[in-house]
């Protein structure tokens, strides 16, 4: 561990409690990162932007996410545990998040998973990620088989391409009436509705997105409604996260997520990166995840959305390539 930091900092994320907890936290990593993050340093001073003008967490700059996949994002004299890599098509630059403590997202997304869906011991986890299970580095696949291993349950597992298998153990848990909890990609989710469609009375189906050019893209209503259908079920859950981020947002229904107390949601304008839309518009999502302590906290996504009055957000899609350059050149040279 770097002399820098204070080991009880890991712990610093998991007892914010408010508004001023989040914010005393916030900044105490931004300033931080902005005198040891060689890559975040660059990006402040591409802006022209010093660390005493920032006041408050709604105005720390974020970093372009597109960084993770020409540099190395840390803390100076950190090294990383483990190395995740994003899912990518031939050609195209994949992310790579360095995360010098591993334990940190285990513990991450166990409270995460604890705060929306209670005791992981309590259910039983089947996984069905094909494409993400047929590579190495994937920070999802990760997160679904420690899942798996503290749920202790013997049918617990990944399922790559196996449908008949997976569509046993779903009949086997309806009539045993055991919570199960499916956590799927889109593709997969809806080639299982087309072969194995079936009442799930005691299933919560949870999709992670991504077609990974699998299928044509398709609008979540619609996703929603065909999975819906299928399985007779009443809502369709959701997982929000990417290898960048150590923590998730969860959605229970109708595509609104909530984050765990130590992650917050901005929108940014789709015009000027540094400027904040209201409540109910549509702009580019900016993530304050704090226990991306290591690495960077402070990530502009690529993604669209917007946020609710109640604080639950939507993401509504991607910017294509174009509209990230302008943040990314700021710190090319």
């Amino acid at each position: 561990m770097s002399a820098s930091i204070d080991p009880a900092l890991l712990d610093r994320p998991f007892a914010i409690e408010g508004p001023e907890t989040f914010n005393a936290l916030a900044m105490e990593l931004f300033h931080l990162h902005a005198a040891q993050n060689p890559v975040y340093r660059g990006f402040l001073s591409g802006l022209g932007k010093r660390a005493v003008e920032v006041g408050h967490w709604k105005d720390i700059p974020c970093l372009p996410i597109g960084l993770f996949k020409s540099r190395e994002v840390l803390l100076g004299g950190l090294h990383p545990e483990v190395v995740f890599t994003s899912s990518g098509t031939t050609g195209i630059t994949t992310s790579s998040h360095h995360v010098p403590w591993l334990s940190l997202y285990d513990r991450s997304f166990t409270e995460g998973f604890r705060r929306v869906f209670g005791n992981v011991r309590e259910w039983r986890i089947l996984a069905l990620l094909p494409s993400y299970l047929e590579r190495s580095g994937s920070s999802l696949v990760y997160m679904a088989e420690r899942l798996i291993a503290e749920s202790a349950d013997p049918l617990s597992g990944t399922y790559l391409n196996q449908y008949e298998k997976l569509s046993d153990v779903l009949v086997r848990s309806e009539e045993e009436g055991r919570k199960t909890m499916l956590l799927g990609v889109t593709f997969a989710l809806l080639d299982l509705a087309e072969q194995h469609a079936m009442p799930l009375r005691n299933t919560v189906i949870v999709e992670t997105g991504g077609m990974k050019s699998r299928r044509p893209e398709i609008v979540r209503e619609d996703l929603h409604r065909i999975l819906q259908h299928a399985f007779h079920v009443p809502a369709i859950h959701s997982e929000y996260g990417m290898t960048e981020l150590l923590s998730q947002a969860w959605s229970t229904g109708a595509g609104r997520y909530t984050c765990p107390p130590w992650m917050h949601v901005r929108v940014r304008d789709v015009n000027d990166p540094f400027a904040q839309v209201p409540t109910g518009r549509t702009g580019g999502l900016d993530i304050i995840d704090l226990c991306n302590i290591g690495s960077c906290p402070f990530i502009a996504t690529q993604d669209l959305g917007r946020m609710h009055a109640d604080g639950s957000f939507e993401a509504l899609g991607r910017f294509d390539n174009s509209d990230a350059r302008g943040c990314n050149l700021l710190v090319e040279n």
